[in-house]
């Protein structure tokens, strides 16, 4: 049973920081693609960064390019976001994703197969 757990979430100022981690088990961890998704109240989820099965490929949303940072430790079953310089509209609930194996990371929400149940971010202004 594929089971992935985030934390790392919380209360922010503007400006601040938060890493968040996701906790993969069940799966292959080293083989999939992984990415990162987050839905604000009353909006869709949106992609936010994507991280290939080795780590030599990735990909950003434009709205957080420069200020978010996506990496992962194979031997640890884990993928981080590292969140700086977060603005009010980075607040939402954030998931992690685990995709396709051993392909590139995508931006398509329909291209993961499994998910975590989210952490709260919430950056005050």
């Amino acid at each position: 049973q594929v089971q992935l757990v985030e934390s790392g979430g919380g209360l922010v100022q503007t400006g601040g920081s938060l890493r968040l981690s996701c906790a993969a088990s069940g799966l292959t961890f080293s083989t999939y693609s992984m990415g990162w998704f987050r839905q604000a109240p009353g909006k869709e989820r949106e992609f936010v960064a994507a991280i290939s099965w080795s780590g030599g490929i990735i990909y950003y949303a434009g709205s957080v390019k420069g200020r978010f940072t996506i990496s992962r430790d194979n031997a640890k079953n884990t993928v981080y976001l590292q969140m700086n310089s977060l603005k009010p509209e980075d607040t939402a609930v954030y998931y992690c994703a685990g995709g396709r194996r051993f392909q590139g990371p995508t931006q398509d929400s329909n291209e993961y197969n499994y998910w975590g149940q989210g952490t709260q971010v919430t950056v005050s202004s």
